[in-house]
């Protein structure tokens, strides 16, 4: 299995190098390849991309995650049907409903949606992505994970929510919570779950506006506190699992 963080960059003003793109990952798996999140920063940029996803699955109607989609897709799009509903103006051709723990494929790629906990306006889900023998969870915006066990289990990598290291910026809307986990948070469910990997993405005004060689600093200080590889994505960054 091969990603290449594509995007990296959260619902922020500034951007960078590193991160110019909002955030989204191709994943690569003999002669497959899926693309999750479509956020407006790839607006006509879609059918651009070569090869061509056989899918797009979407992780919530926010935005950053899904505005890259107004003008259609070259192929089936995968979401839950909260988001199809806030997406329904959309011009998708193929649009496929998918429902929490179902799977569902793209070629040779699995996937299946966990619901997560991070808005009640744009409800979210993380995708649990297998491939050879190899999975990955991916979620970049959350609060905490339903059914968080059997989301990672036996996941070689986390790629979670980058808005915040150590601050958390949860709140609460009624009965809910909305917002984003800390990176420590984030640490402490991969160490419970036994995931030795994390990458963060979807990075927020202190990595793309601020320090970021001082927060990979800390990141790393976290990840070895509880015997973890950790790292910030950047644009074009790419991870093969063999």
């Amino acid at each position: 299995m091969k990603l290449t963080f594509i995007g990296t960059r959260g619902e922020v003003k500034g951007r960078s190098s590193r991160h110019n793109r909002h955030s989204s990952v191709l994943v690569d798996y003999r002669g497959s390849r899926l693309m999750i999140d479509c956020g407006y920063d790839w607006l006509g940029q879609v059918g651009r991309i070569r090869p061509r996803p056989r899918a797009i699955i979407v992780t919530h109607a926010h935005p950053d995650h899904a505005w890259g989609l107004k003008e259609g897709a070259p192929c089936p799009v995968y979401a839950s049907a909260e988001t199809w509903d806030i997406l329904a103006s959309y011009p998708v051709r193929e649009k496929r409903v998918l429902p929490p723990r179902q799977l569902a494929s793209a070629g040779t790629i699995g996937f299946e949606a966990f619901t997560v906990e991070h808005s009640t306006r744009a409800p979210a889900v993380g995708y649990r992505v297998a491939a050879g023998r190899a999975s990955i969870f991916y979620a970049p915006d959350l609060v905490y994970i339903h059914e968080r066990a059997a989301a990672l289990a036996g996941c070689r990598v986390y790629a979670g929510d980058g808005a915040t290291l150590l601050r958390s910026l949860v709140r609460k809307r009624g009965d809910a919570l909305v917002g984003h986990a800390p990176m420590r948070t984030q640490l402490t469910w991969c160490q419970k779950e036994g995931v030795p990997r994390a990458i963060f993405t979807h990075c927020g005004s202190p990595i793309v506006g601020g320090d970021e060689e001082n927060i990979i600093r800390q990141l790393n200080d976290l990840a070895a506190e509880r015997r973890l590889e950790a790292q910030l994505a950047y644009d074009d960054m790419e991870l093969i699992l063999r």
